[in-house]
């Protein structure tokens, strides 16, 4: 067993028994389950929209390569300065020779979930950069000392009375104030950091072929102050996020903002084509994208995984999971939690560490059921699992007790040797993980064959 899925076990065990943590989920999700309905009724049919959406995302990828030179192409006609990362040290590399050029002494940066894929705020503090998270989730997770919790809503497992205890701890503030008053001192707090930072870095929720432009979708208006107050822009984004056409986004925002938050649409949804031109007033003076494959290359190269470069991080899959919801977000030890994550991390960290995030699951389904852009998620699952013994990262013994089970199953009188008693004994006592946590399985001395030759002798 890997460390990671030993750091699993124990922090899932601890987090399932954990009620007020249950509760504190419950009620959030539940709000997110309220509004969801309200926010669908925009579709005339929902399902052709979630089809179609399917549909344009594989056209994305599948001709992903044309579409990634496009966007190169036209957004640095207009200025802007593109660089490829095949891996999370070559993305920092980049980052850090830009923050280094410009002089950078702080840096602020709206909620982006590849920019923790690969520990940037880790890596500027190294650097003696400050690094500020923008979005206020992300900004309570950080002065916490947290990764977020969710892909939507990083401090999802906090009441509002934790998030006023904090607020009071570390900024030195009252106690006891409400979310309003909560959401102000934030506010004061981020824009004195907005016009001191030389740097702002955002992630893209999509990037778009034709036109040469990222597409970013929020609620609070702190990914527009990062990208254009500061005179540097650096997006970092994740090759998958592809679309073809900007005509794309009238499905596409609608679909994110519904399944994401049961919004209809988010309140500010912007597109960046490039740095400030010569005949604007707003804006930074250079903008960089820094387009990251980080494994997502090693998804592309399977057809049947591949798919999951479909979603959209609108962490529906996360509020549909029956796992998640008794475990949380940071049991997974992972960027990205709950049913995607689950898919996606073995191939972006490796199989033989991640593997049991694919076991992780009551495959009932659920995440596939939600998914705005239809990815089949617990076949997924089910594929990772395969792939997982196909490449020998099965354990010896489960590889001896399987071949023994098939053996075993293709005899008759093999199968009908092995009787209650000895199945009792080997699942409660010999395999002993069963028992664990459950009471003793009971099975029957004799098998529906012998019964049936039994019932019918004469």
């Amino acid at each position: 067993m890997s460390n990671n899925a030993a750091s699993f076990i124990a922090k899932s065990t601890i987090k399932a028994a954990d009620l007020d943590h249950r509760r504190k989920i419950n009620f959030n999700i539940g709000k997110y389950n309220a509004v969801v309905p309200k926010g669908k009724e925009q579709f005339t049919d929902v399902m052709t929209a979630r089809e179609r959406a399917k549909n344009t995302k594989w056209r994305a990828i599948e001709h992903l390569d044309q579409y990634l030179e496009n966007f190169e192409k036209v957004i640095t006609a207009r200025g802007a300065k593109v660089l490829w990362a095949e891996n999370a040290e070559q993305a920092l590399a980049e980052i850090g020779k830009i923050c280094k050029e410009k002089n950078c002494k702080t840096l602020v940066k709206s909620k982006s979930m590849v920019t923790e894929e690969i520990h940037l705020n880790k890596f500027l503090e190294k650097n003696g950069i400050e690094s500020v998270e923008t979005d206020l989730g992300e900004y309570i997770q950080q002065l916490d000392g947290e990764a977020p919790y969710h892909i939507v809503t990083p401090a999802m497992h906090k009441s509002k009375e934790d998030v006023a205890k904090l607020f009071a701890n570390k900024l030195g503030v009252p106690g006891g104030l409400s979310p309003e008053e909560l959401t102000q001192v934030a506010r004061i707090k981020l824009r004195e950091k907005y016009v001191q930072a030389e740097v702002g870095v955002t992630g893209a929720n999509f990037i778009i072929a034709d036109i040469g432009g990222i597409a970013v979708t929020e609620n609070e208006g702190n990914a527009r102050l990062s990208c254009a107050f500061p005179k540097t822009h650096i997006v970092v984004v994740g090759i998958e996020k592809m679309l073809p056409s900007i005509n794309d986004l009238g499905l596409f925002w609608p679909l994110l903002s519904t399944f994401g938050t049961g919004q209809k649409v988010t309140v500010y949804n912007t597109i960046v084509t490039g740095p400030r031109q010569a005949n604007e007033t707003d804006g930074p003076e250079e903008m960089y994208v820094i387009l990251l494959d980080n494994g997502r290359t090693n998804l592309l190269n399977n057809p049947i995984t591949r798919e999951a470069l479909y979603c959209i991080r609108c962490g529906a899959c996360l509020n549909a999971c029956p796992v998640y919801k008794n475990i949380g977000g940071h049991a997974y030890g992972t960027t990205y939690s709950g049913p995607i994550g689950s898919v996606i991390t073995p191939h972006l960290s490796g199989m033989n560490e991640f593997k049991h995030l694919s076991y992780a699951s009551s495959l009932c389904g659920n995440c596939t059921q939600v998914c705005p852009v239809r990815i089949n998620l617990h076949e997924l699952l089910l594929e990772n699992r395969h792939e997982s013994v196909v490449e020998g990262d099965s354990a010896l013994g489960e590889r001896i007790a399987w071949k023994v089970w098939k053996t075993a199953s293709l005899s008759r009188k093999m199968y009908n040797m092995s009787n209650g008693k000895l199945k009792n004994r080997l699942v409660n006592k010999v395999a002993g993980a069963w028992t664990t946590h459950r009471s003793d399985l009971d099975f029957s001395e004799k098998t529906f064959n012998e019964m049936w030759v039994e019932k019918n002798k004469n």
